[in-house]
């Protein structure tokens, strides 16, 4: 189980994500029409000056149960070790064990 301090911090990350996710497009959005070299560094300085933790690339997909960072599967929001206790549990419809 991960720490509570951890699974909080993701959580404020993902709400800064939100809030600035359409300043941050427009931005982007920004440079990429414009031509000239100086407008583009203060474009580009105005999206640095915005937190780093509003940009997506600090999340991190978590375990929707136990808040593991690793082997997560996107489809269930599980880690591969509950999954697979969940599939033998036969908790999760259409998932089947495999077998040879």
């Amino acid at each position: 189980m991960a720490k509570k301090s951890v699974i909080e911090r993701e959580k404020k990350r993902k709400k800064l994500e939100q809030k600035y996710h359409l300043i941050r497009k427009s931005l982007k959005n920004e440079i990429s029409k414009v031509s000239s070299l100086s407008e583009k560094w203060e474009i580009h300085a105005k999206l640095q000056s915005l937190p780093r933790n509003s940009a997506p690339t600090r999340l991190r997909r978590r375990c929707f149960l136990t808040g593991r960072p690793r082997a997560n599967y996107r489809d269930f929001g599980l880690s591969g070790h509950i999954l697979r206790e969940m599939v033998y549990e036969c908790l999760l419809p259409g998932a089947t064990r495999s077998s040879w």
